[in-house]
């Protein structure tokens, strides 16, 4: 992938109540001057009060949506990363209150390339990316059924609607 240094010094929230998680993504995102937080209390006030390119959230555990709230007032790029929260409604609230993107735990480890796609689609001033997205489409259509998205279908329409990938993201995905 071109801009392979793009995460070079960011800056990154990770926050989430296993420390083992922290650590591995401390590992796989080891350019980034990465923070880590194990409660709401602790995220919300380096939220408050530091400055950070990114945040990775949990959802469950630390209060992730409400932690998202603050991310997204602050403009603070935000990835959902869940195993227990993994569903459809937590997935479709997430877009909705503002994350770029909804990671399962179980695609971890590819959460640089997930980063290194929001900074690449903000330098192109692309505010909504749906590069994630059609990396993940399979996989939730596996964990979650065919059919899924009919219950928010309007949602959907929407997400298709706004969220751009381009052609040159889309050779590059496949």
């Amino acid at each position: 992938m071109a801009n392979d240094d793009i995460l070079k010094g960011k800056k990154i929230l990770v926050v989430d109540d296993e420390p083992d998680i922290l650590e591995t993504l401390k590992e796989i995102l080891e350019e980034c001057d990465v923070e880590t937080a194990t409660t709401f209390e602790s995220a919300e006030e380096l939220l408050k009060h530091e400055d950070y390119h990114a945040t990775i959230l949990d959802i469950m555990g630390v209060r992730g949506f409400d932690l998202l709230k603050i991310a997204t007032e602050k403009k603070i790029p935000a990835l959902m990363l869940t195993a227990q929260g993994l569903d459809p409604d937590n997935l479709v609230g997430s877009i909705k209150l503002g994350a770029k993107s909804y990671i399962p735990k179980d695609r971890m480890v590819e959460i640089d390339i997930y980063l290194k796609e929001i900074f690449i689609a903000q330098g192109k001033g692309i505010e909504k990316s749906g590069n994630w997205f059609v990396r993940l489409g399979s996989f939730f259509d596996k964990r979650f059924g065919q059919g899924w998205k009919n219950k928010d279908k309007k949602f959907w329409e929407e997400f298709d609607k706004t969220y751009k990938v381009s052609k040159d993201e889309l050779e590059g995905i496949m």
